[in-house]
């Protein structure tokens, strides 16, 4: 359940994939009343009572040895005989239950997380921090994502927009269909764009915004990493930013959190090594002079 109402409560949405897999109906008792669903609790304290209780004290090293020892206690509680009615739970099972089974589907159900997200202005949508492409004109749209094991796949009004494998953190998977050739006229942010506004820093501010989308397959997948770091000069002040842009450009490094890191280390006012000099003193004792060779 995702939300308790008394008339039209709403149902989980992997629960109900769950359901329309196997072709089951689910119907959520009220709450608070658990005589709605007393087969079920019932069913939970005869497992706590005859199966859970005699291994309590029991410690296992493997889903096998555990498999073993509930056997024959399963065994046991399916076939005990019902007090108030004629047969076990198990006779019960072969005269109602097992004639009305259906076929399990030829697909095995894929279990899949859902997510809302928002499409960045690169047109990527984030999960466990790597980034996934979707159709262009979708850019700050509210999705859906589906994930499973492998895929993660993006909904806009219930329809799919977008399907990618899954990928490691630290990435971006981009589809080149989603990025039309008018791209760059129709969306709000260009490499141009974000170039111009780095040059009101300074010279080095806009050398390292350059960088940062050179260094990746498409300028748009740099964008995010683009306005943050350009947001950092609001906060830490533009003359920090074009010092800390002088540093990045001579360590190569262009990635936000090196940037953020800088500011917050303040290395950006300390000297770079290569600029650090040694100045010798005028008189030395090992300092001999011109007149010690005449």
């Amino acid at each position: 359940m995702t939300k308790a109402h008394y008339y039209d409560p709403d149902i989980n949405v992997t629960y109900q994939e769950f359901a329309c897999h196997y072709g089951i109906a689910v119907v959520p008792a009220r709450s608070l009343k658990p005589r709605d669903k007393a087969k079920v609790e019932v069913g939970v304290q005869g497992i706590q009572r005859r199966i859970l209780a005699p291994l309590r004290e029991q410690t296992f090293f493997s889903v096998a040895e555990i498999n073993r020892a509930l056997a024959p206690l399963l065994k046991a509680y399916n076939e005990r005989p019902f007090k108030n009615l004629l047969g076990c739970r198990l006779s019960q099972f072969e005269e109602i239950d097992k004639p009305a089974l259906r076929p399990l589907p030829v697909e095995r159900y894929a279990y899949a997380d859902w997510k809302v997200a928002t499409v960045g202005i690169d047109y990527h949508v984030g999960f466990e921090k790597h980034y996934y492409s979707v159709p262009y004109i979708h850019v700050r749209k509210k999705v859906t994502l589906r994930i499973t094991a492998q895929t993660v796949e993006v909904f806009y009004q219930n329809a799919r927009i977008a399907a990618h494998s899954r990928e490691t953190k630290y990435g971006f998977t981009t589809l080149e269909q989603h990025m039309p050739p008018a791209h760059q006229a129709q969306v709000e942010w260009t490499p141009d764009r974000l170039i111009a506004w780095a040059k009101k820093t300074g010279p080095l501010t806009a050398e390292l915004i350059q960088g940062a989308m050179d260094a990746r397959p498409f300028p748009q997948q740099a964008f995010r990493a683009c306005l943050g770091i350009l947001r950092l000069g609001k906060q830490y002040g533009e003359d920090r930013l074009e010092n800390t842009a002088k540093r990045a450009l001579a360590l190569a490094t262009f990635r936000y959190d090196s940037i953020e890191s800088i500011l917050k280390k303040r290395l950006d006012e300390q000297p770079l090594p290569n600029e650090t000099k040694t100045t010798l003193p005028a008189k030395h004792a090992n300092l001999r002079g011109p007149k010690y060779y005449k």
